[in-house]
C-alpha cells in the first residue's frame, strides 16, 4: 500500500497560456511566433543554425507563481535539446540576470525528444527562451506557465464608481492571495519566507476576503516553533511584537479560544521579555536588530519613536489576550508598564511611518499628527508597507478623503507602470523618464525595476509581489464601505459609509464568522447618502448615519 506525507499542499495547479511575444531575437524574425499564442496545439520549428542563439521573452499578462512547461517535438536528434529559461517579474529582468538567491530565476533545462519538462518555482510574468546549443531544432508546441496557487473563492468584493480604486482593490487582492501558499510568504519571488512582520498587513487582508483560512495559524505557528525564547522572530525584536498583534487580531476576529490556548506559554514567556525592554523611564529599550520598515531605516529618532509605539500597542493586544486566557498578574503587568510608557516623549520627528504607529498605538492625537505631518508633501517618504497605517492613522483623524487621494496616487501609478500586482517599495520620483515593467527599455531611459532601489530591494532584487503592500484592498472595506467589526467574532458591526467628494456609489462585502456582511451607499440626487445592508440574522448592525467625515 502506498504512504503519503500527511502534510497534504493545500495549493491548486493551473495552466496559463501566454498572451503576448514581447520580444525576439533578430535570427527569429521569419519565425510566426505570434502564431504560437494563436495556436497552441500548431508546432514550431525554431532552429539554431546562425551565429546569433535564437531567443524570445514571452509575457503571460500577469504576476503569477509557479514555473513553466515546455515540449519537444519529434526531431530527427533524439539527443536531450538543453534551452536556457530566464523568469522576470518584468521585461528587464527576463532579458537579462537575475538575482538568484531565493528562488532560480535563471536555469537551463534539459527536454526530452518527443516529451516536455518543467522547471521553476517562482513569482514572474515574463519569460525568456534562448537555445544554447548550436546545430540543434526545436520543434516546439504547448508552451505554457504552470500557477501554483490556494484555489479560493473571494467572498469580500468592492466596486464602486471609480474605476481606478476599483483596480486597486483587485490588484491587492491578487497580490496577497499570491503571497497565501503553503505558508503565507512576504513575497512570491523574494524572499517567499514568513516574515511575521509582513503579516499583520496580509493577514488583515486575507481575512476581509476569505474569512478564516488555516494558513495563517500555520505561519504563525512556524515562526514561533522556530524562535525559542529569548529570540527574536526573524531576528528583529520588532517582529515578535507584530505576533502579538496578529494574535490579538485574528482571535478578535475569529475567537478561536483552542488556538489561543495552545499560545498560552509562548505568549506569557514573550510578553515577559517585552515587560524588560521598557526602563525606569518609560522608553522603549528593544535590542537589536532594531526594525520598522526599509524607509526608515536610517533614520535612529524616527525608529526609536516607532518602535516605542509598536511596543505600546503590542503591550495593550497582550493585555486583552491574557485577559481572556485568565492570566491577570501578567495583564496587570502590561497595563501598569503602559501607563509608565505613556509618560516619556520621544524625539520629534516629521517620519510619517512612526507617527502613524503613535496615532494607532493611542499615543498622539490624530488630528494633529495628519495636519502636520500627514498632509505636508503626502506622497513623499511612503512604504507600501506602512502606507497601510498611513491611511489607518488618517481615517482615524477622520481625513478618509485624504486617504482615497492617497491611494489613487501613490499606488494608482503603479498600474500605470504596468504592476499587475503590489511592489515592494515604490517612490514616486522613480516615475520620472521611466519605462513600464512590461516594455523593452530603450536607451536613454530608465527601467523602473532596474534601475532604482536600495537596502534589499536594489535593482532586480526587487520584489515586484509583496503582501505587505496591499493595504488598500482592507482599506477600501474598512473606510468606504465602512464596514468595521466592535465586538470579537463580529457579532456587532458598525457600518460607517464614506462616499467623499468623488464617489456616487460604493458597494461590496466582508467574510465574518457569522456569514457574508453586504453593503451598499449610493448618493441621491441631494447629494445624501443612502445606505443599504444584508447580514446574518447574529449580527447586530449599528448604521452610523449619513453623516460624512
Amino acid at each position: 500500500m502506498l504512504r503519503f506525507l500527511k502534510d497534504k499542499d493545500v495549493r491548486s495547479r493551473f495552466n496559463l497560456l501566454p498572451v503576448r511575444v514581447v520580444w525576439k531575437s533578430s535570427s527569429l524574425e521569419d519565425v510566426d511566433l505570434e502564431g504560437l499564442l494563436a495556436n497552441p496545439q500548431k508546432h514550431f520549428s525554431i532552429k539554431y543554425d546562425g551565429d546569433e542563439p535564437p531567443s524570445f521573452v514571452l509575457d503571460f499578462g500577469r504576476e503569477i507563481h509557479g514555473g513553466i512547461q515546455l515540449g519537444q517535438g519529434m526531431v530527427k536528434d533524439k539527443s536531450p535539446l538543453p534551452l536556457k529559461v530566464v523568469f522576470g517579474e518584468s521585461v528587464v529582468e527576463a532579458m537579462e540576470s537575475p538575482d538568484q538567491d531565493h528562488a532560480i530565476h535563471d536555469t537551463i533545462i534539459l527536454l526530452p525528444w518527443y516529451g516536455n519538462n518543467e522547471v521553476g518555482t517562482t513569482g514572474f510574468r515574463f519569460v525568456r527562451i534562448e537555445m544554447v546549443k548550436k546545430n540543434t531544432e526545436w520543434l516546439c508546441t504547448n508552451i505554457k506557465a504552470i500557477v501554483l496557487i490556494q484555489d479560493l473563492e473571494y467572498l469580500g468584493s468592492f466596486n464602486s464608481g471609480d474605476d481606478l480604486l476599483n483596480k486597486i482593490w483587485e490588484t491587492g487582492a491578487y497580490t496577497a492571495h499570491l503571497c497565501l501558499q503553503d505558508y503565507l510568504w512576504d513575497g512570491i519571488k523574494r524572499d517567499r519566507l514568513v516574515w511575521i512582520g509582513d503579516m499583520h498587513v496580509e493577514t488583515v487582508v486575507l481575512s476581509h476576503l476569505f474569512g478564516y483560512n488555516a494558513t495563517i495559524e500555520k505561519s504563525l505557528d512556524f515562526v514561533r516553533d522556530n524562535t525559542p525564547l529569548p529570540g527574536w522572530m526573524n531576528g528583529i525584536s520588532s517582529y515578535s511584537l507584530w505576533w502579538v498583534i496578529i494574535q490579538e487580531y485574528w482571535y478578535f476576529m475569529f475567537s478561536r479560544r483552542d488556538y489561543l490556548k495552545q499560545q498560552r506559554d509562548y505568549l506569557k514567556g514573550l510578553v515577559k521579555q517585552m515587560l524588560q525592554c521598557v526602563n525606569e523611564s518609560g522608553k522603549e529599550v528593544l535590542p537589536e536588530t532594531r526594525f520598522l520598515d526599509w524607509s526608515t531605516a536610517e533614520n535612529k529618532d524616527a525608529i526609536h519613536s516607532g518602535l516605542q509605539s509598536l511596543l505600546y500597542w503590542a503591550l495593550t493586544c497582550a493585555e486583552n489576550l491574557l485577559r481572556e486566557l485568565d492570566e491577570l498578574d501578567l495583564a496587570n503587568q502590561c497595563s501598569k508598564v503602559r501607563e509608565q510608557m505613556k509618560k516619556y516623549q520621544p524625539p520629534e520627528h516629521l517620519v510619517k511611518q512612526s507617527r502613524a504607529l503613535g496615532v494607532i498605538a493611542g499615543l498622539e492625537n490624530p488630528v494633529k499628527v495628519n495636519e502636520e505631518c500627514f498632509k505636508k508633501d503626502p506622497l513623499m517618504g511612503l512604504s507600501t508597507f506602512y502606507g497601510f497605517y498611513v491611511l489607518q492613522a488618517r481615517a482615524m483623524a477622520g481625513d478618509r478623503e485624504g486617504g482615497l487621494d492617497l491611494i489613487r496616487n501613490y499606488w494608482g501609478p503603479m498600474l500605470k507602470m504596468g504592476a499587475t500586482t503590489f511592489w515592494e517599495h515604490f517612490d514616486i520620483r522613480w516615475l520620472e523618464d521611466s519605462v513600464p515593467i512590461d516594455e523593452v527599455v530603450p536607451p536613454g531611459k530608465k527601467s523602473i525595476h532596474r534601475d532604482f532601489g536600495e537596502h534589499c530591494y536594489v535593482g532586480l532584487r526587487h520584489s515586484l509581489c509583496h503582501g505587505w503592500a496591499a493595504g488598500p484592498t482592507a482599506w477600501l472595506i474598512q473606510h468606504v464601505l465602512g464596514i468595521q467589526p466592535i465586538a470579537s467574532s463580529c457579532k456587532k458591526i458598525r457600518i460607517v459609509p464614506y462616499l467623499g467628494n468623488t464617489l456616487n456609489f460604493a458597494e461590496g462585502t466582508m467574510p465574518t464568522p457569522l456569514g457574508l456582511v453586504y453593503v451598499r451607499h449610493e448618493k441621491d440626487k441631494e447629494g445624501k447618502t443612502k445606505t443599504q445592508f444584508k447580514a446574518p440574522k447574529e449580527i447586530e448592525v449599528i448604521l452610523a448615519g449619513n453623516k460624512e467625515k
